[in-house]
């Protein structure tokens, strides 16, 4: 059994038992988050495709803890000018384990 959700504008083909990273929010380690976007979910009844979602269909997950992306690095070199600019960026991300798909 599978689901596709939508969170933040981020679409996530999720299973239960699966880690993923979604946007940073305000949740600690141990609390329950629940996903009500639900855009398609897929078991051994059929496929299920949303119109835009799927009605009474959600997602609960726990949260895991922080995480973070891969750093991103930005150089910028102005030739001949002896001008250089390096800055670097690393997104946070909030890990979560899928629980429960509810269709």
């Amino acid at each position: 059994m599978y689901a596709i959700i939508e969170d933040s504008g981020t679409q996530f083909r999720v299973e239960k038992g699966q880690t993923l990273d979604i946007d940073c929010r305000d949740a600690t380690a141990g609390q329950s988050v629940t996903f009500d976007r639900v855009l398609l979910v897929a078991d051994e009844n059929g496929v299920r495709i949303g119109k835009p979602l799927v009605a009474g269909a959600k997602v609960t997950a726990e949260v895991i803890g922080d995480s973070h992306g891969p750093k991103v690095e930005i150089v910028k070199v102005r030739r001949r000018k002896n001008s250089r600019r390096h800055t670097g960026h690393r997104q946070d991300y909030l890990r979560v384990l899928v629980t429960a798909i509810d269709a």
